[in-house]
């Protein structure tokens, strides 16, 4: 062993490793507390989140969407707050998160926008599940609607999957919104045919 070390060991005290220990201890219970009760509160309030938009009238799934962005983001929030009172520098920690989210983001940029179109679609309601609508340049009766993509079946019994984004971003004709609907014939007569007939 080196003279450093020895003179090192020799020169530390029981006290102080006792007294290091317990500040230590405490912080890291403190860490754990800040934790345990602020995934509590996190879900609690992610949960009332949900119960709002699913009373003000919002689809099931946009309920269960908000419910898990509301929760990541104060669950991120808890374990930024407990890491600080460990003594972990949080500022280069958020810096890193927020360089990730961005990176991340770039690359899910056509997810993204379907996403952003989903919550929209959601929210607008301009067809419901059973309408038959156009859009996109397919036709068919829609029969689930995703966050990120809407499922269609045509009338020759096949399914069309349509990125929202694409459907946001094009005119929705709903055949099936109103009760009513006109519908054109042309019937081809001959001059000879007699009409009444």
């Amino acid at each position: 062993m080196s003279d450093k070390l020895r003179s090192f060991f020799t020169s530390v005290d029981a006290h102080d490793v006792a007294v290091l220990a317990v500040a230590w201890g405490l912080r890291v219970l403190v860490a754990v507390l800040i934790l345990l009760i602020g995934w509590w509160i996190a879900r609690r309030i992610a949960s009332g989140a949900q119960r709002m938009m699913l009373r003000g009238g919002a689809d099931p799934l946009l309920g269960d969407f908000l419910r898990n962005i509301v929760f990541a983001v104060l669950l991120a929030l808890v374990v930024v707050g407990a890491l600080d009172r460990i003594g972990v520098p949080t500022a280069s920690l958020l810096a890193a998160l927020g360089a990730a989210g961005l990176a991340v983001g770039l690359a899910l940029q056509g997810s993204l926008s379907n996403l952003a179109a989903g919550v929209l679609i959601m929210v607008t309601r301009p067809f419901r599940v059973g309408d038959f609508i156009e859009v996109a340049g397919v036709s068919g009766t829609v029969r689930s609607m995703s966050l990120m993509h809407t499922a269609l079946h045509s009338p020759d019994n096949c399914q069309i999957i349509v990125p929202n984004g694409k459907i946001l971003g094009d005119s929705i004709t709903n055949y099936s919104m109103l009760d009513k609907r006109r519908l054109d014939l042309v019937v081809g007569v001959g001059y000879q045919d007699d009409i009444d007939k």
